[in-house]
């Protein structure tokens, strides 16, 4: 469904772009920002004070599946479709996504990785995030005028989704490679998990590329050389399938992108990660080198 669009998009092409009015039904820029809870942060709070002038705000709990007890699963397709139709964007549209965290990217890859998954690949980060917008001094705003509605139509790529059950037989199979994106003391099991009732851990046989390796110190995204380093020396292969898990699916979308900029575009996502892997697998299959190396031990 349409061209595809560069991955990443720099804040100087964007600020340029909104000088210029082309913010429309051509061009719409999403602030995606979410946190956890113990980040003591509200993206749409900050959104309604202080945004990219033109921007929306994507809400990820919002475009999400209700019935679901885990944290922001995937929506049907036509629940995706609506939301983001009434905010504007058709099948034409480039999206811009980007987040306001401090690491200069957060949640805006999981809905780069959204709009993929749903047939839209007209869709970029912008590199940096609104913490290097904000630095390189391009303008703010705090009014919000909201699009009209468009029919947007979403066809979803069900191969780049696994589930509890994909991720259960895979740990015998091995037919993919499962990169975490969570920090290495959560993945070893040495720090609490921010969701109550869940002790950290990881699947067994999976990888840890914590998010933030993906980004400098600038909150930019490394160079894909770098990039391809990295996964060398965290021992994933770029040439074999891979599936990315985190705490809830957001963060593990970064090593999508990475591997996309490596060459690589087929990276498939865990969406219920670790959440839903400790509240459904047997002890045997929650990986534990911290005090409590069995569930609920």
């Amino acid at each position: 469904m349409g061209m595809q669009a560069q991955a990443l998009v720099s804040a100087s092409w964007l600020a340029n772009m909104v000088k210029r009015n082309l913010v429309g039904p051509g061009l719409r820029i999403l602030d995606t920002s979410w946190y956890l809870p113990m980040m003591n942060r509200d993206g749409k709070k900050e959104f309604v004070q202080s945004h990219i002038p033109g921007a929306s705000y994507f809400d990820i709990d919002e475009c999400s599946d209700k019935t679901s007890k885990f944290d922001h699963t995937l929506p049907p397709e036509q629940h995706f479709a609506d939301y983001v139709g009434n905010l504007g964007i058709g099948n034409d549209s480039h999206v811009v996504v980007y987040d306001a965290s401090d690491y200069g990217a957060f949640s805006c890859t999981r809905v780069w990785w959204m709009f993929r998954l749903f047939g839209h690949p007209k869709v970029s980060v912008l590199n940096g995030g609104f913490r290097n917008w904000v630095k390189e001094g391009h303008p703010v705003s705090g009014t919000y005028t909201k699009p009209d509605a468009v029919r947007f139509r979403a066809t979803m790529n069900r191969s780049w989704v696994k589930s509890f059950e994909d991720v259960t037989e895979n740990i015998a199979s091995q037919q993919f490679q499962v990169v975490d994106a969570r920090p290495d003391p959560r993945f070893r099991g040495e720090e609490p998990e921010p969701r109550e009732g869940v002790d950290p851990g990881h699947i067994p046989g999976s990888k840890c590329m914590p998010f933030f390796n993906f980004l400098n110190d600038d909150g930019m995204m490394l160079s894909t050389d770098e990039l391809k380093k990295l996964f060398e020396m965290s021992r994933v292969d770029l040439n074999k399938p891979i599936c990315g898990t985190c705490g809830s699916g957001v963060t593990a979308c970064h090593m999508v992108l990475a591997a996309h900029l490596c060459g690589s575009p087929g990276a498939s996502v865990y969406v219920g990660s670790w959440y839903e892997w400790f509240t459904k697998a047997p002890p045997e299959h929650v990986v534990s080198e911290g005090k409590n190396k069995i569930r609920g031990g």
